[in-house]
């Protein structure tokens, strides 16, 4: 029987090198030279419920063990202790033939590997890999094939029996990706509509936004009537955010304008004092504008630089006048404090008020003269200076006092009182006794003894004055 499909079974002209029939035993042939082949794999075995399909290439190994060629030419394939007639071989030698029909059993194992892989790693549709076994293994008793047909007929069965499982679990992956992907999506148009609503951090929430985007393009698996209304979300909140965003920065161009015209007329009459030499009210007038200046808020960012260089330089020329005329007033003051020190150390000297009280007197009304002549001093000698002069007042005013004391009628008249009223109680303390009234007696001459003392007293503060 011929193959009509295969065109070297059909030639007439070449000699048959083998023969018998299906009960004779294979006659025996030199060893062929193997060629190049894969590597032997495990053969199939029970997979657990959700292990993928892993390819295992059945190699078609020694076509004489699962095929022969009788001396008629007919091709025959072993399987489970039978044989069964698969074609014919006419054009070239036995080992050629058999061969032949063994390369073809590696092309069918080829087709199921390559369906194996496609299951394995999960890609394409498992169920057109499932119906492409489903023809090949219908197909396979009639293969014209040399080998293993056994493990290729389990291995397709495996294949049929397993598509549905893969189909299943990539179904299940898919929808949990997509459930993950619209959850994802949903948290972030979420965020994308409270940036939207209510963020003032234009900056970092603009960022955010481009990052979300970034992020929503990486995100794939949703179906697109929920894409779109996703989307739609965040186009929404992005809109309103721009639009908020758009409303600030404006509203910031109009303040900065104003901002910058407010500036520009401290800036007027910033010029307008900077010639000024009346020192300390213009200073006040300048903090008084350099207060306004910082109330007015930024001008916009190319012109504010520019502007407080101007209003600083109008500061410049009046503040760096006042410092000049400082620093002249403060060598005056440093040269009048020098000449006040020079008076002060001749007065302490010569004014001397216990020996001559009228030449202390006018000695001090010359230093007096000569030192308000003098003027100003440095501020922080002020207090020391004053403090010396005022001391050399002190001195001269307690002398006069002392003098103005000792000389007083009042006192005097008061001292005489006191001694004249001690003495007249001694003479009534007298006429007492005689009288015999020595108790009325006694306590005359304790007033007298008092009035005395008081006397005593008054004479010698007049005498220590």
């Amino acid at each position: 029987m011929t193959n009509p499909t295969d065109p070297t079974t059909t030639s007439d002209t070449a000699p048959a090198t083998a023969s018998g029939d299906a009960d004779a035993p294979p006659v025996p042939h030199p060893t062929p030279k193997p060629g190049p082949k894969p590597g032997p794999r495990p053969g199939p075995h029970p997979r657990a419920a959700d292990a993928p399909v892993v390819p295992t290439l059945v190699p078609h190994g020694d076509p004489h063990k699962f095929g022969r060629i009788d001396s008629e030419g007919v091709v025959w394939l072993r399987r489970g202790g039978g044989e069964r007639e698969i074609g014919s071989w006419q054009a070239g030698s036995i080992e050629d033939g058999l061969a032949h029909f063994a390369r073809k059993f590696d092309d069918l194992a080829t087709e199921v590997e390559i369906l194996e892989e496609r299951l394995a790693a999960r890609s394409g549709d498992p169920r057109k890999a499932q119906t492409a076994a489903k023809h090949l293994l219908d197909a396979l008793p009639t293969a014209a094939v040399i080998g293993d047909v056994a493990a290729l007929e389990e291995r397709l069965t495996v294949i049929v029996g397993s598509a549905d499982e893969v189909a299943d679990s990539i179904k299940a992956e898919r929808d949990k990706a997509r459930s993950a992907a619209i959850a994802r999506k949903e948290e972030l148009a979420t965020e994308a509509e409270q940036i939207g609503a209510d963020s003032t951090q234009w900056k970092v929430a603009g960022d955010r936004l481009r990052a979300i985007l970034d992020e929503w393009k990486t995100i794939k698996g949703v179906d697109r009537k929920t894409d779109d209304t996703l989307w739609k979300r965040y186009a929404k909140a992005r809109d309103a955010f721009n639009r908020r965003r758009g409303a600030h920065f404006a509203e910031l161009d109009r303040e900065r304008a104003g901002a910058k015209a407010r500036k520009e007329e401290l800036i007027t009459r910033a010029e307008e004092l900077s010639g000024s030499t009346d020192w300390g009210p213009t200073s006040a007038r300048f903090r008084e504008l350099l207060t306004e200046w910082k109330a007015a808020g930024r001008a916009p960012r190319d012109a504010d630089d520019a502007l407080w260089q101007r209003f600083k330089a109008a500061q410049d020329v009046f503040f760096s006048a006042r410092n000049a005329a400082t620093s002249e007033r403060d060598n005056e003051f440093a040269a009048n404090a020098a000449a006040k020190l020079a008076l002060l150390d001749e007065a302490e000297k010569t004014i001397d008020p216990s020996s001559d009280l009228e030449a202390a007197r006018r000695d001090f009304r010359s230093f007096r003269d000569k030192w308000d002549e003098v003027g100003k001093v440095p501020r922080e000698q002020m207090g020391s200076l004053e403090a010396r002069a005022r001391a050399l007042e002190k001195r001269l005013r307690d002398a006069e006092d002392a003098q103005w004391q000792r000389t007083d009628p009042e006192a005097q008249a008061r001292a005489a009182q006191f001694a004249d009223r001690a003495a007249q109680l001694e003479d009534q303390a007298r006429k007492a006794d005689e009288r015999g009234k020595a108790k009325d007696a006694a306590t005359l001459r304790e007033q007298a003894a008092q009035w005395k003392e008081w006397a005593d007293a008054a004479a010698s503060a007049i005498a220590d004055r």
